[in-house]
């Protein structure tokens, strides 16, 4: 498909699915100051250690995780 060929309506995401943080190019890389940040504050609404030393695919799922146990994610509901 050449970028003329998508209709107007179609956003960027659409055309580039998220992937899995294990086939990132990045995945070993440490994790990102927004994801550092956005961590320590559901760690520390999940009552869960933080560790210093995820890496950005790590900390990816650890924030789905998360969000899904404080209520904070798409859709997610807290099971506490």
């Amino acid at each position: 498909m050449k970028p003329d060929d998508v209709p107007p309506d179609v956003s960027p995401a659409a055309l580039n699915p998220e992937k899995d943080p294990d086939e990132w190019v990045t995945k070993d890389e440490p994790m990102t100051g927004p994801q550092r940040s956005y961590l320590q504050t559901l760690c520390r609404e999940a009552r869960e250690e933080f560790n210093e030393n995820w890496t950005k695919a790590e900390a990816s799922k650890k924030i789905e995780e998360l969000q899904q146990k404080t209520g904070r994610g798409k859709g997610g509901t807290a099971n506490s």
